[in-house]
């Protein structure tokens, strides 16, 4: 399930590019394979990263021999690499759950090169609320959602780091109601069957990419998408 559009952040063979928050590996291991970029991802996670080694290991023999894989379990308040060391940084779903998320912008803004782009998503604020409206354990539980960013806002707190907003868009709407369901059904939510249901559509969409799904989505994004998706460049030094 692909939040970022790779075309908007300009990604290019050879890149070095960061995947700060991987979780499973999703923008890691497509970048890697589609666009024969260095990808690294970083999380503190240590079973997601197990995970994205296991989905990544049936596509290692095809993946290029010119670009690097690689995976660490690292904080995002003080990432182990030198100052301007990626051309592009992906910071998706990630922001939400940590409480110095101002911190990770600085780091952000150090590891990546001058001129580099920048791609930050996170819940989209509307849906979310209606999320926290019927379930507390959806964002109290641990590792849930600490905050409900408004786009507008932090679009400029981003831009207050040194960064020049270049494009915006959303992603998932079909997963919007999902999560209505989840919230609202949460203690029999993988027990029940419309949900059941609802994920089956889910898995169609994503594996078959059918005609139906995917233009029902591109209609509804800007309505109802789960997500919003922003681009950035890094000012260049004077």
């Amino acid at each position: 399930m692909r939040t970022v559009d790779y075309s908007r952040l300009g990604l290019l063979p050879g890149d070095y590019v960061l995947d700060l928050g991987c979780g499973e590996g999703r923008h890691t291991i497509t970048a890697h394979m589609d666009k024969d970029v260095h990808a690294f991802g970083i999380d503190l996670n240590i079973e997601d990263l197990k995970t994205t080694i296991e989905k990544f290991a049936p596509l290692a023999p095809h993946a290029s021999r010119e670009a690097g894989f690689a995976l660490s379990c690292a904080n995002a308040l003080n990432l182990p690499f030198a100052d301007n060391t990626f051309d592009k940084v992906i910071c998706s779903e990630v922001l939400e759950h940590i409480d110095d998320w101002r911190g990770v912008l600085a780091e952000i803004e150090r590891v990546l090169k001058p001129g580099g782009a920048f791609c930050a998503s996170v819940p989209r604020s509307w849906p979310e609320q209606i999320c926290w409206a019927f379930s507390r354990e959806y964002h109290d539980c641990e590792g849930g959602h600490l905050r409900i960013f408004n786009a507008d806002e932090l679009r400029l707190d981003i831009e207050s780091c040194g960064f020049r907003y270049y494009y915006r868009h959303w992603a998932h709407a079909l997963h919007t109601p999902f999560w209505w369901l989840r919230c609202a059904f949460w203690n029999t939510q993988y027990s029940n069957p419309i949900i059941k249901m609802y994920h089956r559509l889910l898995v169609w969409d994503i594996l078959d990419q059918p005609w139906l799904t995917q233009t029902t989505e591109k209609v509804l994004n800007p309505i109802m998408g789960k997500s919003v998706v922003m681009y950035f460049h890094k000012e260049r030094a004077a």
